[in-house]
């Protein structure tokens, strides 16, 4: 340390997150706080409190510069540079925040996001996308409503909810999200979820349905053959799906170390047989191989079945059911996509903190969870339109490289100017962004 160092003071309101300026030229040119006036949202009881509008871009803010918790908020409190660029004299203790979203009920939440997700997705120009469902496990520490002991394989035991989720993998952005209690099972209330998320999505064609095995049910299928909708989703390694796999003879290698097969597959409880695609990849030749080791298979007590089962170790195996005609091997790597789905998942828990913001209120956790997923496809819009990096950077990098700017207003005339701390070599970068941001243009977004 520096033996001549002094410490001073200056008045200057200095921000540490210039560059969210970006986003909030982004969300007006996208009219958002307009949206936000028009789902109705539910209205503050006190002159005193702060307006809904201001609440969810205080959200959007605190979640987009780190915060992952409701205390963590207060970093725009006590920004009154990002408040003044927000619109608003003053930011919002973080207790307001979790007032506000006990205002929420299953009806508001109904009302407010099938209407906020509607209008989103409504101005994106897009067709003929893929859909993706999936679940995950957020763990819960407290005695939140619809906390409960579930499926949770990382820590057995531990309470959680257990939400259901919709993605659009062409636009990587999440088109549902409804979050249930934590003893629910993958494909718990799908049916009705399905018809949400088509609702949300009006107007634009599903060419494809994928999901993992959590879903594999004569009943969906029966659903999504009823509305015509191509699927492909992964077989749940019951006995009779180990059967076929290990009765299979005729296996066609497509790739060094993995070989394909198909076959049809009716459950008991199916009304029709489905078209079953089989894969198997060597283990000693590809050792990260997706997939599931079958290592035992239950025995009926008067017949005595696959004698020499344990060759059937030398492989990993996947398994899907699928209503589309194309090749086995178009099929196999059509499904391989979704794995986006989970770096989706990763990221609004890991960079969002998503499973983070829980309240007691059931209704008031969807409620805030509900937004932060939209504040992520806001992000996602953001990357894609203004950042347009052939790299798809986490909120974190994009955080560090372009929102964590130092910067400060200053008055000049009637004009208010945001001095930015940029190096020479940096200011253009910056300036290119800003420009296409001012020029934005939602619907005319190309998704190609």
């Amino acid at each position: 340390m520096m033996k001549d160092l002094e410490i001073a003071f200056t008045a200057k309101e200095i921000t540490a997150f210039g560059g969210v300026s970006l986003l909030y030229k982004m969300l007006d040119n996208c009219h958002f706080k307009e949206a936000l006036s028009s789902v109705g949202l539910p209205q503050q009881g006190s002159n005193r409190g702060k307006s809904p509008e201001q609440l969810i871009y205080g959200l959007f803010t605190g979640v987009w510069c780190g915060a992952s918790c409701y205390n963590h908020l207060d970093i725009v409190r006590f920004d009154p540079t990002l408040c003044h660029l927000m619109g608003y004299e003053k930011g919002p203790d973080h207790r307001a925040y979790q007032r506000y979203f006990n205002k929420f009920s299953q009806t508001i939440n109904q009302r407010v996001f099938d209407s906020l997700y509607s209008w989103f997705f409504s101005e994106l120009c897009f067709d003929n996308y893929t859909l993706d469902f999936d679940s995950t496990v957020m763990e819960r520490c407290g005695e939140q409503e619809g906390a409960a002991v579930g499926y949770n394989p990382k820590r057995p035991g531990r309470k959680s909810h257990h939400p259901l989720l919709a993605f659009v993998a062409d636009l990587r952005m999440i088109a549902n999200y409804w979050l249930r209690p934590g003893n629910t099972s993958a494909s718990t209330n799908y049916l009705a979820f399905l018809d949400n998320t088509l609702d949300r999505l009006q107007g634009k064609k599903v060419g494809l349905v994928r999901m993992d095995s959590g879903f594999f049910s004569g009943e969906i299928f029966d659903r999504l053959e009823e509305k015509r909708l191509s699927y492909i989703v992964a077989c749940r390694f019951n006995n009779s799906i180990k059967i076929q796999l290990a009765s299979q003879a005729k296996w066609t290698e497509v790739a060094d170390g993995i070989h394909i097969a198909e076959s049809t597959y009716q459950a008991q409880d199916w009304k029709m047989p489905r078209r079953i695609i089989m894969v198997r990849q060597e283990i000693d030749k590809r050792p990260k191989a997706a997939g599931k080791k079958i290592k035992k298979i239950k025995k009926p007590k008067q017949m005595e079945l696959f004698p020499d089962v344990a060759e059937l170790g030398n492989y990993r195996y996947s398994c899907f059911v699928t209503s589309l005609t194309l090749p086995a091997k178009a099929v196999y790597d059509l499904y391989r996509g979704r794995a986006d789905s989970e770096n989706r998942i990763k990221e609004i828990k890991y960079d969002f903190s998503a499973d983070k913001f829980s309240s007691q209120d059931f209704w008031a956790t969807e409620a805030c969870d509900s937004f932060i997923i939209m504040a992520y496809n806001f992000i996602s819009l953001f990357r894609h339109a203004i950042v347009n990096s052939k790299k798809s950077h986490f909120l974190k990098t994009i955080r560090y490289k372009i929102l964590s700017i130092p910067a400060y207003l200053e008055k000049k005339g009637d004009k208010n100017i945001l001095r930015l701390v940029r190096t020479m070599n940096q200011r253009q970068a910056f300036l290119g962004l800003w420009r296409t941001t001012e020029n934005f243009d939602i619907t005319r977004t190309n998704w190609t």
